[in-house]
């Protein structure tokens, strides 16, 4: 979701009672809660009992270079493997899976999977370990895919009116109790209206004079809020404390605000930040 968008969405006032599973802050709140990384894979970024590697976006604007964002994105977890002290020999496979509110390549299925093969010999295999997947909720092709998943991506492609029905999959329902439970959650309830309150404040105010004022007051609000949302990873390398601590320029702050209510990955929000 590019920031100009998040903004434009900031006018229509939404609450957290308003938000869906596609809206990046409640899947990001549900995805915290291990038990629901195991339903068709949703691990946001984990890895599995064979050392496997997923990553997974939520995708609600077309994007006119998902292919190479999937190439970004595997970069960025062998680079972080790679950096950790693992041998290239040792990287593990890695799945990029993007969850889009709409039809990507206009063939109308519910999932385009990609691999890496031979032109010239399809049976060759080229075993990079790298593998691409984008589900669409616009799918047609309800028999070529598991129900589970059809069932799932419906779920995700309803608007809140339809988004508490029955969709007939446990793994779904265990989605709906956990929003329910968000939504009942007074602590989230303020974070996310603080989130909102800060960014229409200082979207408001960038329109009045053409920029963000630096104030010393806002940047320790805004940065509290960042190191609040960033709770939601398990830890934050020294290097990233220092650099948030050194930033002083309010626009940076609304954009990294912004990255990690939708990075569903410590190194996805590293990658938007550098």
């Amino acid at each position: 979701m590019e920031f100009l968008c998040f903004k434009e969405e900031l006018t229509m006032k939404k609450t957290l009672q308003d938000l869906t599973i596609k809206d990046n802050f409640m899947f990001g709140a549900v995805m915290t809660d291990p038990e629901n990384c195991k339903g068709v894979r949703l691990d946001v970024y984990a890895k599995d009992d064979t050392n496997t590697r997923y990553n997974i976006e939520m995708q609600v604007l077309r994007k006119s270079t998902l292919g190479k964002r999937s190439r970004y994105y595997h970069s960025q977890i062998d680079m972080d493997l790679l950096l950790s002290g693992s041998d290239y020999r040792e990287l593990p496979d890695t799945y990029v899976i993007f969850i889009c509110d709409f039809d990507p390549f206009g063939f109308g299925k519910y999932s385009y999977s990609f691999y890496t093969a031979c032109r010239e010999e399809g049976s060759l295999a080229f075993n990079d370990g790298l593998y691409t997947i984008f589900l669409s909720t616009a799918g047609k092709n309800e028999s070529e895919v598991p129900e589970a998943l059809v069932s799932f991506l419906k779920f995700v492609k309803a608007d809140l009116s339809e988004s508490s029905k029955d969709f007939h999959n446990e793994y779904v329902r265990k989605l709906q109790r956990s929003i329910s439970q968000i939504k009942e959650n007074r602590e989230m309830e303020e974070r996310f209206m603080l989130l909102e309150e800060l960014l229409q404040e200082e979207h408001e105010e960038g329109l009045r004079q053409g920029r963000i004022a630096e104030r010393t007051e806002n940047i320790q609000r805004l940065t509290d809020l960042l190191f609040s949302l960033l709770k939601k990873f398990d830890k934050l390398p020294d290097s990233l404390f220092e650099k948030i601590e050194a930033e002083k320029d309010p626009d940076r702050f609304m954009q990294w605000i912004q990255f990690a209510a939708e990075s569903a990955s410590l190194p996805d929000f590293l990658s938007k930040i550098e």
